[in-house]
């Protein structure tokens, strides 16, 4: 993201109104989270026009990996609560003129406020959206509707497997949870992902044979483990072979718990919440190492 260019022209109309000797720029530069590997940006400083360095400086930042935001960020804080008018370069030596300064900060004060309040705006639509994106638009009767008619069949192949990623993301809004619809990042497909307990767990979700079902578990569990604190929540309606149970346990730390279709049923019925599914899932798991258990007994289903 980088820095309004109109907000840094202002800045730096502040700076050479503000400041006239050419150590004092570098200085506010210095005093402003400029780093001495940013200083030396700047060759030797005393060499170039005031303007000049205050431009290299500037170029400098926006080429930095970060766009030089934390950089720019203080310095625009400190010229917009400026208060200090040295009199030795306002008054005796007349180099700077103070009604110029003041004017060039009260400039720079309107932009800022016109920024904050778009930024604001911008922000109050996102929590709009997000929102929407939260509210459910199904009950939980529709989607167990929906379920069982996947389930006679309503639905075949790559059809069933989207109609399938829908009913979860419903079911995520339907029981309160931030979801995140699916999504393609660096060549990998994910299904979606929901927030649960304050984390973000990756969703991925299949329609296949309990044996054919292992190859794809071994890919997301890669998924998962790419990701900053990565966790996951593999569903096939099908279940799961005890070899790909057992084989994922086995000496790894355990990210992924796995769900299938009589656990979703429990969840559409009412017999259990969609977060007390996941609750107990995610609980066997961090206590007892068990990835794949009943929801409502706590034991292992192979």
């Amino acid at each position: 993201m980088d820095f309004p260019a109109d907000i840094k022209l202002a800045m730096r109309q502040c700076i050479l109104k503000l400041l006239w000797p050419k150590d004092d720029i570098v200085n506010f530069f210095t005093s402003n989270s400029c780093t001495v590997a940013d200083i030396k940006a700047l060759g030797n400083y005393k060499e170039n026009p005031r303007a000049g360095i205050v431009d290299t400086m500037f170029s400098h930042l926006a080429n930095k990996p970060d766009s030089g935001l934390a950089q720019f960020r203080a310095m625009l804080q400190s010229l917009i609560t400026w208060t200090h008018f040295d009199d030795y370069y306002f008054v005796k030596l007349a180099k700077l003129d103070r009604g110029e300064a003041e004017n060039a900060i009260t400039h720079l004060k309107q932009l800022q406020e016109i920024r904050d309040h778009k930024i604001r705006e911008q922000q109050k639509d996102r929590e709009r959206r997000e929102s929407v994106n939260r509210s459910a638009t199904s009950t939980l009767a529709d989607l167990k509707k929906e379920f069982l008619a996947l389930l006679q069949g309503s639905l075949t192949g790559s059809k069933r497997g989207y109609a399938l990623e829908k009913i979860l993301q419903e079911l995520g809004r339907v029981s309160a949870l931030e979801v995140t619809e699916g999504f393609r990042e660096n060549g990998e497909q994910i299904d979606g992902a929901v927030k649960y307990d304050g984390e973000h767990y990756l969703i991925e979700a299949k329609w296949q044979d309990k044996t054919s079902a292992n190859e794809a578990v071994y890919q997301f569990a890669g998924k998962v483990e790419g990701k900053m604190y990565g966790r996951g929540i593999f569903i096939s309606i099908q279940g799961f072979s005890e070899n790909v149970v057992s084989s994922l346990a086995a000496g790894k730390a355990l990210k992924t718990v796995f769900v299938d279709g009589g656990d979703l049923i429990l969840v559409l019925e009412g017999f259990l919440s969609f977060t007390q599914m996941l609750d107990a899932k995610i609980k066997a798991a961090q206590t007892r190492g068990l990835i794949y258990v009943d929801a409502i007994t706590g034991k292992t289903k192979v």
